[in-house]
């Protein structure tokens, strides 16, 4: 039995959808074509439009027609934004160094508690782990893709940054498992292994890359991995377990990455070479 809970969420997949190919639209993506190019990894035309209706009412879709007038909808600048920031982590080549760190302290007005959960959620949902109460710690390359996320949901005005090294007392390897739940970011790591690595053995099996099943099987395992950098914050090397399984997973992800992406811009575009990859929009 399939459980439920397994299955890719269709505002989901439409946000990766445009971040893999989308974007690089010459125009606004035509209605049909998107329930064309989400019907071919299961997600039923209904869905479709209750998904764009949603992420509509959210700001990150606007409705434009195409140039032959068809009803399409193309990114908001702020959806633009995401994806760029978002590049720099999905599509990470090298392991990152250590930068120092990034520190967020935010107070909020008893006014306004309800933005102190959101803002909790936020720093969380961009890698941050938890210092102390009120004191938020993350990477410092993580800073700028913050700084935007905060401003546009106009939180920046209850937020400081600041820039250090961690001093002690504690080795920073003993303070980073306080500051994060390595073991659950793990976990996630594992997961992503237990489905996607099957899927590249069966690929490296192989010598043809028809491009519609490449553009079922990339969109599904970016769909799977881009959430990933995100609940990891990517901390250096010598911070982590000897076996950390984001290695693995990263080079999994790579490896679908370079098979797949481009073959599954021809079932999208209807012909090669027409869809930049994303590394030449946003070099990481």
């Amino acid at each position: 039995m399939i459980d439920v809970s397994d299955q890719p969420v269709p505002r989901s997949l439409i946000v990766t959808f445009y971040g893999a190919y989308g974007r690089f639209a010459p125009g606004p993506v035509p209605v049909a074509e998107l329930i064309r190019l989400l019907g071919a990894v299961g997600v039923d035309a209904p869905s479709v439009r209750s998904s764009v209706s949603r992420l509509k009412r959210r700001g990150l879709l606007l409705p434009a027609r195409t140039a032959q007038g068809a009803a399409g909808y193309a990114l908001s600048p702020d959806a633009r934004q995401l994806l760029d920031d978002g590049d720099l982590r999905v599509y990470a080549k090298a392991p990152p160094g250590d930068e120092g760190w990034v520190l967020a302290v935010f107070s909020v007005p008893e006014s306004e508690r309800h933005k102190r959960h959101l803002l909790r959620s936020r720093l969380a949902g961009l890698g941050f782990g938890t210092a102390a109460p009120g004191v938020w710690i993350a990477p410092a390359r993580l800073y700028e893709e913050t700084r935007h996320t905060l401003h546009r949901l106009r939180l920046d005005p209850y937020v400081d940054f600041f820039r250090g090294e961690h001093l002690g007392f504690a080795a920073t390897a003993e303070a980073a498992t306080r500051w994060w739940d390595l073991a659950a970011i793990a976990a996630q790591h594992e997961e992503f292994l237990d489905r996607q690595a099957p899927v590249l053995r069966a690929w490296e099996a192989r010598a043809d890359t028809p491009p519609e099943e490449a553009y079922h099987d990339y969109l599904l395992a970016l769909d799977s991995w881009r959430h990933l950098p995100y609940a990891d914050p990517g901390l250096p090397a010598e911070l982590l377990p000897s076996d950390w399984p984001g290695v693995r997973s990263a080079a999994v992800f790579r490896a679908l990455h370079e098979r797949l992406r481009d073959a599954g811009a021809v079932f999208v575009e209807g012909e090669p070479g027409r869809t930049p990859a994303p590394e030449t929009a946003a070099e990481p």
